[in-house]
């Protein structure tokens, strides 16, 4: 009886000192998830902007981009959008630009874009509706596309930010505001030099 009892002892022993063996390469494990987490989770509040800030930050790309065209083009606030974690914030240009001025027009808006070390992630080299697309470090993508009429529009989309409210953007066009007009009329401002060439 007493050999088997001290088999039987020997086993349990073994058997908790397994058992304990497990559960602490399990618990750094857990702490690791753990750590891995909360580390993940901080750095996103701590690094991420919110709505509003992409927003400002989008309409301050557009109101630089917009300010180096030479000569000046007359513009007008398009309408926002906001999905479940990202802006658009849109502007759509109200000067005619005629087709043979449409391609300086994109490459003062490309090398505005490459000075402000933006990517060139695309181009659309068509010769009625050309388009350049850029995105910053950051993950802001930007747009400068010409559409139907010949009606040059711009976009800047944010990336994924958290959430909040959304003002309309502070910026002041330099021509008529057109609040509450959807769609905005057609370019209705002529260029000496933009609109060169156009009936």
């Amino acid at each position: 009886m007493s050999r088997r009892f001290q088999i039987v002892a020997v086993a349990l022993a073994v058997g908790f000192a397994l058992s304990a063996c497990g559960s602490e390469k399990a618990q750094p494990q857990a702490d690791a998830n753990t750590s891995t987490t909360t580390t993940s989770t901080e750095g996103t509040k701590g690094n991420k902007m919110d709505m509003q800030e992409a927003a400002d930050r989008a309409d301050g790309m557009l109101d630089d981009v917009l300010k180096k065209i030479d000569p000046e083009v007359e513009w007008a606030h398009g309408p926002t959008t906001r999905g479940s974690c990202d802006v658009t914030r849109r502007r759509t240009v109200m000067t005619v630009v005629s087709a043979e001025r449409r391609q300086d027009f994109l490459d003062q808006v490309e090398q505005a874009w490459r000075a402000s070390d933006f990517r060139i992630r695309a181009k659309n080299k068509d010769t009625e509706f050309p388009a350049v697309y850029a995105v910053t470090k950051d993950g802001f993508g930007l747009s400068v596309s010409v559409r139907a009429k010949g009606q040059v529009f711009f976009e800047a989309d944010t990336p994924c930010v958290k959430e909040s409210k959304v003002a309309e953007s502070s910026s002041v066009p330099n021509g008529p505001a057109y609040k509450g007009v959807y769609p905005l009329p057609s370019p209705n401002v002529r260029s000496d030099h933009w609109s060169d060439g156009a009936s």
